[in-house]
């Protein structure tokens, strides 16, 4: 089959440094491919020359004639005056299609979107309601191959299952770089890491992510056996080389040579083995031996009106390990501000320890003045730091966290998001605490460091809470978890499946099926307005197409409840269900607002 697009010894440099060479990538129709590698390696660069976007340095990309390929960047714009629906019709605005055929695929991605209001102006969304309708944006366009950048970026865990529903009920094509080791778990069938680790620059494997740690891991260590073993030749041969010219002359030249490139091709392998560097996080606990450390005791709290929890008790012990789930707007965010004190309950009561000290991983970096220098970030009080009952030099300290020398004197403005993020880490690993609180520190950081971070969690002999969309790391290192439900409500649970089955439970239960009304008989005749609105109008003469594309849609999902793979998996199974329950209550809405509107125009 030929590719759907390919590069053929792909490189780019910047200045005097190459972020990577002699790239050799093919993507087929059908391919499901998601692309990591340590931050720095190029993935963006490379996903913007694969959408053609930018010019590599050499090599040549293809594409194949008539393919169309689509682009989702990490941060997603909106005309400021566009609303959900105009900016679906807006991406089809240059397509060779009838108007009719247009409000159809729109139509078709609002209902997948699952959105309330398609009438909302998109520039007054969420993160995280924009990253799905930036998405939905692309698949109107029903693209041969889609290039995401960091898809999850900005989604909650509701919007992460929302994209993987999306991922497993279309024959989409696409190669998706992230870190969220879940969604490449779940919904790739092939896995690229971009590296100079590797003698090509990259390593790909097919199968998910659990098969490519396996097939990875077998890689490095043979890479690693093949320089011992290198390395021994090279040592027999230099320790002949210097017997003297005598012993020399009863040799054959080529010997010479072959020394000579065995040196080089250890050279070479020493250099890619290196190349697995990792960042080295190490939180310092204090030296309190107390267990008890706060204690939220019948804790509510209420904003805007709204109350977010009630009645929440909870203890923080030493070792205990909480992760903290809820979407976006659930109170996260309160309840740590509640730990930390900046906030102070409605109800109830928190006791914390004498002297206790709390470490916080802010999610904005407010902490950061982004205007310092990199050297004055990370050692303010001069060219050192104190860590563990020792000096280290700042630019030492600097390497532990994987900068570059010359980027010392660098403001933190002109840092990665990535590289902001181990700034903060590295300035949490010099504050002894009891305490550590981590809001969404995964963002931006890279698969390396995430490893190291989570054994650096496990290691904390204090507690920790955690707040993060990363369910890998929720898996690994958290010993219970506390879910707010936005309404007020919260739960404990012991692990993540477990979170995970109750809202599953709890969703199939609150979901309500009701009979689909009768088709009123269509008017015939043009519309007259008797007592509608120009809005309701023009609403209405749209009507019929509106519920066609949604009993479509509801149809189409009916299938992927009924498909085998999916009845006998029963987490896409209740996803599914809930896809079709919601496209059903679409279509239903549709009928009463249809009775509604001829009522009002018929005078009844």
């Amino acid at each position: 089959m030929a590719a759907l697009l390919s590069t053929e010894n792909i490189s780019q440099t910047f200045g005097a440094r190459t972020l990577f060479h002699g790239i050799n990538l093919s993507l087929n129709e059908g391919e499901r491919v998601g692309m990591i590698g340590p931050n720095g390696a190029g993935k963006s660069t490379l996903l913007k020359i694969l959408a053609g976007l930018e010019t590599p340095t050499e090599g040549t990309r293809s594409l194949r004639k008539g393919a169309r390929v689509v682009y989702l960047p990490q941060e997603d714009t909106f005309s400021p005056e566009e609303t959900v629906r105009s900016s679906l019709l807006n991406a089809l605005s240059n397509e060779r299609l009838e108007e009719h055929e247009k409000e159809v695929r729109a139509e078709k991605q609002i209902s997948r979107l699952e959105f309330p209001d398609p009438e909302q102006n998109a520039s007054s969304l969420s993160g995280g309601w924009r990253k799905r309708l930036a998405i939905c944006r692309l698949l109107v366009l029903e693209p041969d191959l889609v290039l995401m950048d960091e898809p999850t970026n900005h989604l909650d865990l509701d919007g992460i299952f929302w994209l993987e529903g999306i991922l497993a009920a279309t024959n989409l094509t696409f190669l998706a770089v992230s870190h969220d080791r879940y969604l490449l778990e779940n919904s790739c069938d092939r896995i690229i890491e971009l590296s100079a680790a590797y003698p090509q620059g990259s390593l790909s494997i097919d199968g998910n992510y659990s098969k490519f740690l396996e097939k990875r891991e077998q890689f490095l260590a043979g890479q690693a056996q093949q320089q011992q073993s290198l390395a021994n030749q090279v040592r027999r041969e230099i320790e002949w080389l210097r017997r003297g010219p005598k012993a020399r002359t009863t040799k054959a030249k080529y010997r010479v040579d072959e020394a000579g490139r065995m040196q080089q091709e250890l050279a070479d392998l020493r250099t890619r083995n290196s190349q697995n560097k990792r960042v080295d996080v190490d939180f310092a606990a204090s030296d309190r031996r107390s267990n008890k450390l706060i204690n939220l005791k019948n804790v509510s709290k209420s904003l805007g009106g709204r109350r977010l929890f009630g009645d929440l008790s909870v203890v923080l012990e030493r070792g205990q390990k909480l992760g903290l789930l809820g979407a976006n707007g659930s109170g996260k965010t309160t309840l740590v501000k509640l730990l930390t004190g900046e906030l102070t309950p409605d109800e109830g009561t928190i006791d914390r320890g004498e002297g206790i000290r709390v470490a916080l991983f802010d999610q904005n970096r407010e902490q950061l003045d982004l205007g310092v220098t990199l050297r004055q970030a990370l050692a303010p009080d001069g060219d050192q730091v104190y860590f563990q009952d020792r000096r280290i030099h700042v630019a030492a300290w600097s390497q532990r966290f994987l900068f570059r020398p010359e980027q010392l004197d660098l403001p933190l403005s002109q840092l990665s998001g990535g590289e902001q993020a181990r700034v903060l880490l590295a300035r949490m690993m010099l504050i002894p605490a009891d305490v550590l609180i981590l809001d969404e520190p995964t963002n931006n950081l890279d698969i390396p460091s995430l490893e190291v971070l989570e054994d650096s969690i496990n290691e904390f002999p204090g507690a920790v809470v955690l707040i993060t969309h990363d369910r890998y790391l929720l898996e690994r290192v958290s010993t219970g978890l506390l879910g707010l439900d936005g309404q007020g409500g919260f739960g404990l649970y012991t692990d993540y499946e477990h979170w995970k089955e109750a809202r599953d439970e709890a969703r199939q239960k609150s979901a309500v099926k009701v009979e689909k009304p009768t088709k009123p008989t269509k008017a015939t005749g043009p519309i007259k307005s008797k007592g509608l609105s120009y809005k309701e109008k023009k609403e209405l003469e749209t009507m019929e197409t509106d519920i066609h594309v949604a009993e479509e849609l509801v149809a189409e999902l009916q299938k992927r409840v009924e498909d085998p793979a999916v009845i006998s998996n029963h987490v896409k199974l209740a996803e599914a269900c809930k896809v079709l329950e919601e496209a059903q209550s679409r279509v239903n809405q549709l009928y009463a607002r249809w009775e509604e509107l001829e009522a009002k125009q018929s005078g009844g």
